[in-house]
């Protein structure tokens, strides 16, 4: 059995629903009988995951006037809700 530390600056676990992130982490990969896994050990985050379509962040930044980045923002913001991100928008 071996143990290789790795210096990983983040580790992101994706979930359908949300990802854990951890920063900074101490991370040990284990090799035993011919099997790798990994140990992580740190603090981390919990964020919810939010799907938004090309086609809604296209429609904020036409309706608000404003960048695809501005408006992918808001989305995000709003938790995809589009009217939500336009308000936020255009305040």
């Amino acid at each position: 059995m071996t143990w290789d530390e790795i210096e990983a600056e983040e580790v992101i676990i994706r979930t359908k629903s949300e990802e854990l992130i951890f920063k900074n982490p101490t991370v040990t990969k284990i090799s035993a009988k011919g099997v790798e896994s990994f140990q992580i050990i740190g603090s981390y985050e919990v964020v919810e995951r939010i799907e938004i379509s090309e086609e809604d962040v296209k429609l904020v930044a036409e309706q608000a006037g404003v960048s695809l980045e501005e408006a992918r923002k808001a989305l995000i913001e709003s938790k995809g809700d589009i009217a939500e991100a336009l308000l936020k928008l255009t305040e």
